[in-house]
């Protein structure tokens, strides 16, 4: 299982026929909304990086999809992988923890990257894999025959994971292929004219992941877990703070935030990102002074604008008594 789930060579694909082979998606999730694809195979054969739109949201070496989710309490209510086409499994793992990766935990993961997996050969030299599963969700064993669609298991955060996701990669003949756009070119000016999903996958170039309120600028641990909204605040609360959870920003992308009462604005700021980040928040808020916060309804809303152009717009909202 360790080599066979793991070993990936990257190569530029060679040219092949989108009637060759199809996928579906690997995840039991909308990826317009709820869940949202976090990176992309890295098309670029130098130190850049470059998605099959031309753009970076992927990182260097990068040899699969991420399908992400929000957060952790997703994860642990349980979201099936899915197989993305037909086969017969050809390896399994199970067992490794959901801890993610950390300093801690590198040398132990380093050789288990993939965490728990499976992998599946397909007719004509195609194999799929998926990796970062959730402990002790592996539904299937080594010869199984299964067809599109078959649950394999849950989103998990195992191995070399930052956030739970499900890592799919494509390969033919042992090339790493990019599923989005599977001949060996980019073309800035097509992306994705040589697509291998039976139906087309949103794409989403940088989102909001999700927008809440809370009393003090939460932990970015809160943010993640999915624990940091509160919807029980009071007109006592201590200060009243709007956050938004994105990924994919770029240099220059504007999050803008905006907090909402019975009376009016009480805080909006435009906050400039000053660097390409995976996921990140940004919060702004105001302290109460002595006086309850006026009782009623309140709307927060955080928008994603990239050059002037609204990407994506999420509004929370919340009834102070």
């Amino acid at each position: 299982m360790r080599g066979a789930i793991l070993a990936l060579t990257f190569a530029c694909a060679a040219p092949v026929a989108a009637q060759d082979f199809t996928l579906a998606s690997p995840i039991d999730c909308d990826l317009s909304t709820t869940c949202h694809i976090q990176q992309y195979v890295d098309r670029d054969p130098t130190e850049g990086v470059r998605d099959y739109t031309c753009a970076a949201l992927s990182y260097d070496g990068h040899k699969g999809t991420d399908f992400a989710l929000p957060t952790r309490a997703m994860m642990e209510d349980g979201v099936a992988v899915i197989a993305a086409a037909g086969g017969i499994v050809a390896a399994t793992r199970d067992g490794m923890p959901d801890d993610g990766i950390t300093d801690d935990n590198a040398a132990a993961i380093e050789g288990r990257e993939c965490g728990n997996g499976v992998l599946i050969n397909h007719p004509n030299g195609w194999v799929t894999q998926y990796c970062h599963l959730k402990q002790g969700s592996i539904l299937v064993r080594k010869g199984d025959r299964i067809e599109t669609g078959a649950p394999l298991g849950q989103v998990g955060q195992s191995g070399r994971a930052a956030f739970p996701h499900v890592h799919l990669s494509l390969r033919k003949n042992g090339t790493v292929t990019d599923p989005f756009d599977a001949d060996d070119t980019i073309s800035c000016d097509t992306p994705g004219d040589a697509s291998l999903w039976a139906d087309p996958l949103p794409h989403r170039a940088g989102g909001l992941i999700a927008v809440g309120f809370s009393d003090a600028v939460p932990e970015y641990a809160a943010i993640k877990a999915g624990t940091a909204h509160s919807s029980d605040l009071t007109t006592r609360a201590p200060a009243l703070v709007i956050w938004g959870y994105s990924f994919g920003t770029r240099q220059g992308d504007i999050l803008r935030l905006t907090l909402t009462g019975p009376e009016g604005t009480v805080i909006t700021d435009d906050v400039e990102m000053t660097k390409p980040q995976a996921q990140s928040f940004r919060a702004i808020g105001k302290k109460r002074r002595t006086q309850p916060w006026p009782a009623g309804a309140y709307s927060g809303s955080v928008a994603l604008i990239r050059n002037g152009l609204t990407l994506e717009k999420r509004v929370a909202e919340i009834v102070l008594r």
